[in-house]
């Protein structure tokens, strides 16, 4: 009867590296779940600031999708359309990002949004005024969606700084001082480029967004 060949020594190294990566790979779940608020009920409570944040962002961030949309099918500037290409894109990923947030946290993608108003008072444009990038002549229209866009900017910063608080979740803090960065340039570029089209910017918003209300 032949003998069985004992393991080699290769093969209980291979079999050994691989127990220690599933553990490694478990231990590093048993981690970050937690952070994803997959952790057995660890998310953010649904009248929380984190949710009432995402959900208010990502209103915001469509209808800033819908502008520069809007303005680059009329086919101003390169300027312009390159600006709004760049919104379209970061936005749109950003909404993704929260949308995913809401699913981990177990919380519906719907919810109390922005009224009318409070909307109006973050910056966001009108129905009228959106439509109005649709009917104007193109270089009218460009301007138009540089002053709305920068508004629109200026209420995403005042929507950011609540999310900057103590005890708000660090993956949220962490993109609030994104969209702080990201759309704080991007005002001032808009603004070089209506000084370059002799317009002025619409009067920035000035209401602070209350977090705990609305």
């Amino acid at each position: 009867m032949r003998r069985l060949n004992a393991p080699s020594n290769t093969n209980r190294r291979t079999v050994l590296s691989t127990v220690l990566l599933l553990l490694a790979v478990a231990l590093a779940a048993l981690l970050i779940l937690p952070r994803l608020g997959l952790g057995g009920g660890s998310g953010p409570a649904e009248g929380g600031p984190e949710v009432r944040f995402v959900r208010q962002m990502i209103q915001h961030h469509a209808q800033a999708v819908d502008l520069a949309t809007r303005i680059r099918e009329r086919g101003t500037t390169p300027a312009v359309r390159t600006l709004a290409l760049d919104i379209m894109l970061s936005q749109q990923e950003q909404i993704g990002q929260m949308h995913g947030w809401l699913t981990l946290w177990g919380r519906p993608w719907g919810g109390a949004g922005m009224t009318g108003e409070h909307a109006v008072s973050m910056g966001m444009a009108t129905p009228q005024q959106m439509a109005s990038l649709d009917t104007l002549p193109p270089a009218q229209a460009g301007v138009t969606f540089l002053q709305l866009m920068t508004r629109h900017h200026q209420g995403a910063l005042i929507m950011a700084k609540p999310a900057l608080g103590a005890g708000v979740r660090p993956e949220v803090q962490a993109l609030a001082r994104q969209i702080e960065a990201t759309q704080g340039a991007e005002i001032r570029v808009m603004t070089d480029m209506l000084s370059e089209r002799e317009a002025e910017p619409l009067p920035a918003p000035q209401m602070d967004m209350d977090m705990t209300g609305h």
